[in-house]
């Protein structure tokens, strides 16, 4: 106990924040791989480390105690291999933080596009004919958008019902939407990488789900076989939707996202403000400090 309390004494405002910063980033990071296969890998990297400390700390195990030293440096470099794309989301996060856009501007469109996307969705599942139709978020699909053929046409749903009938040449792709507007068809996307997924999903489903591990896109599919309507995002999928779901998720969806654009501009500014106030106050304690506050001024 009087340990603990000298450690609080020796504690100041540069030691907690320096704390509240390490705490911020391990919590950063257990938040962007949750719901991920990397939640088990980091588990077991967990698990080795401390079997091995345990067993070199009670048995005092010589050669065992080198082998793990010499291979610790090979495990921190095969990290950023092993989380490459949680590590890439990440960076891509980051990168999108300082690019904003405006939102309320963007309201009637992100309606006009959810309202056409549902419609072509019905009518498609309807007939039976696949479709692959991603809607662009923050992340750029450009160099998936050079995969297909540009199109730059205005977005309806008679467009969409065009491009997936099954006697057109672009049908067999999919659909990049941006900004209200078609931007290129039959693109191709990523296959997913995920094992644990199901064995029913065919090509067009994988491809969409491989599409939203990699970036914040969400893809909507309809099933050419079955014609089941799904939305994929974040490396998820959800199946069965009728045109009302598909609504709803699709609006929760962009709201979601709206309102984490809103939270970073507070939390951006709520940093500005704490960063001037550290300044001025700074300032009058210098000033305060005989001699050296007529140096400064």
């Amino acid at each position: 106990m009087a340990d603990l309390l000298w450690t609080l004494r020796q504690l100041d405002v540069r030691a907690v924040i320096d704390i509240l910063l390490v705490a911020l980033i391990f919590w950063g990071l257990l938040r962007l791989i949750q719901g991920t296969q990397a939640v088990q890998l980091m588990r077991g990297v967990i698990l080795v480390v401390l079997v091995a400390a345990l067993l070199t700390s009670i048995f005092r195990l010589t050669a065992f105690s080198w082998l793990m030293t010499k291979a610790l440096p090979a495990l921190l470099l095969a990290i950023p291999v092993i989380f490459q794309p949680e590590l890439r989301r990440a960076l891509e996060r980051l990168g999108r933080a300082g690019a904003f856009p405006n939102l309320q501007a963007q309201e009637p469109v992100i309606k006009q596009v959810i309202d056409g996307v549902v419609v072509a969705s019905g009518l498609l599942a309807e007939r039976r004919h696949g479709a692959l139709i991603v809607l662009e978020r923050d992340t750029g699909l450009e160099e998936y958008v050079d995969t297909g053929v540009r199109l730059d046409a205005v977005l309806s749903p008679e467009l969409l019902l065009t491009l997936f009938y099954p006697s057109t040449a672009l049908h067999d792709g999919a659909v990049i939407i941006r900004g209200g507007k078609v931007v290129a068809a039959g693109c191709v996307l990523p296959l997913s990488t995920g094992t644990s997924m199901d064995y029913l999903l065919g090509t067009r489903h994988r491809a969409g789900i491989g599409l939203t591990e990699q970036t914040d896109a969400v893809v909507v599919i309809v099933s050419e076989e079955t014609g089941i309507i799904s939305v994929a995002y974040n490396g998820k999928i959800i199946r069965r939707l009728d045109e009302s779901r598909l609504t709803k998720i699709l609006e929760a969806l962009f709201q979601s996202h709206a309102m984490e654009v809103t939270w970073a501009k507070d939390v951006g500014r709520s940093a500005r403000s704490l960063l001037r106030r550290v300044r001025r106050r700074a300032t009058r304690a210098v000033r305060r400090i005989p001699g050296l506050g007529k140096r400064a001024s």
